[in-house]
């Protein structure tokens, strides 16, 4: 054998500034997944003898697919969830049947449902260097999800978190604690961070993470031609207007959507209503989830759309079950649905999310939702 010849990679290239924007004494590192280098031996010939391939973590930017992915940048939450009877009353202590954690968050969320309706999905987000961390990214991964764009921080920062107060008839009340999701975004996002977003098909925010954060993804998604659905969901504060004026679907639920417009949301006249301060507040189309009501999608000087919910053998636990609509509404909307269509589709998704605890775990896969839609 006269040589070796291998193909050449920039597997191993490191940018040494692409997480240098930092607070305080926090360090940023990329999740990183595995790619194959084959390398190949040649006799004098030039006939190949060997081929082999080896492992090598890689931490640049992947190509984005086509068709164009659905980007979901937001929250990942480890969801500790306390199985009880009824809420507490002020000052009182009652016990919890069962406890266990899951991983969840809205935007972790939605990035697996996205995943598992078999559409080429990215999530952007943050955990902390942590087991809830690692529970996260492990239960994105298995999900399907692309995780060139999740980041670990190292230091004191958790992984956000929430306690879910899951009752028996499968309502709940949650208690969010940022942690990572919050912590440590960089005042100014790089061109690199934001190069999925200029290249995706949809890109979905929510609200738990910082404004200020949505507010640069948003705004660099529209300059690049990119549609922007934001799920109202999180932290209960005024919608910045210099947010609402990139975003092309709103979507709340009822309370939300009556909290964000300070108007009554009782009725479908009062929420079509509210839906109409939205309109004139910028938001061409608003995507309203009205729990076992359905949903209704509000577009500027159209009738609305309505859809009625796809009853449920059993209802088990709620927690998913908006971040399930949303994202199943995108993907049905990126492969080229009609808006009805999309409504009846992302209802048939709700409908098996809410048959199974825990909000990831709950996430339909595309054959048991196109199932469900031939039988009804």
């Amino acid at each position: 054998m006269e040589g070796i010849a291998f193909s050449p990679s920039k597997n191993f290239n490191f940018n040494a500034n692409r997480y240098s924007k930092i607070h305080g004494n926090q360090t940023l590192h990329p999740i990183q997944t595995l790619t194959q280098i084959p390398f190949r031996f040649f006799n004098h010939q030039n006939k190949p003898l060997l081929s082999f391939s080896i492992n090598s973590t890689e931490s640049t930017q992947t190509p984005i697919t086509h068709p164009p992915p659905l980007v979901v940048v937001g929250s990942a939450n480890a969801d500790i969830y306390v199985e009880i009877d009824r809420l507490p009353a002020e000052g009182e202590t009652i016990s919890a049947k069962n406890g266990q954690t899951l991983a969840g968050g809205k935007g972790a969320n939605q990035a697996t449902c996205g995943a598992k309706l078999s559409y080429p999905t990215y999530f952007v987000g943050q955990v902390g260097d942590d087991a809830h961390g690692k529970l996260i990214t492990q239960a994105l991964g298995s999900g399907g999800v692309r995780l060139e764009y999740l980041k670990s921080l190292t230091g004191s920062v958790p992984t956000g978190h929430a306690v879910v107060m899951l009752q028996s008839d499968g309502q709940n009340s949650i208690i969010i604690v940022g942690g990572a999701n919050m912590s440590s975004w960089p005042d100014k996002l790089s061109d690199q961070d934001l190069d999925v977003v200029t290249k995706a098909g949809i890109v979905l925010l929510q609200r738990e993470i910082p404004d200020y954060v949505n507010i640069q993804v948003a705004k660099a998604a529209k300059s690049a031609g990119v549609s922007v659905i934001m799920d109202a969901g999180g932290m209960d504060a005024p919608m910045p207007q210099q947010l609402l004026n990139f975003v092309d679907i709103f979507s709340p639920n009822e309370s939300e959507l009556g909290r964000l417009t300070g108007m009554p949301t009782k009725n479908f006249e009062q929420i079509s209503q509210a839906a109409g301060k939205c309109h004139k507040m910028g938001v061409k189309q608003v995507l309203v989830k009205l729990g076992a009501k359905g949903s209704a999608l509000f577009v500027e000087g159209e009738e609305p759309i309505r859809q009625s919910i796809i009853p449920a053998a059993q209802v088990v636990d709620t927690t998913g079950a908006g971040d399930t609509f949303t994202a199943s509404f995108a993907v049905a909307l990126l492969e080229g649905k009609s808006k009805k269509e999309c409504l009846r589709f992302a209802a048939a998704a709700a409908s098996l999310c809410v048959q199974m605890k825990g909000a990831m775990p709950s996430m339909p896969n595309r054959k048991s939702v196109l199932n469900l839609l031939q039988s009804v």
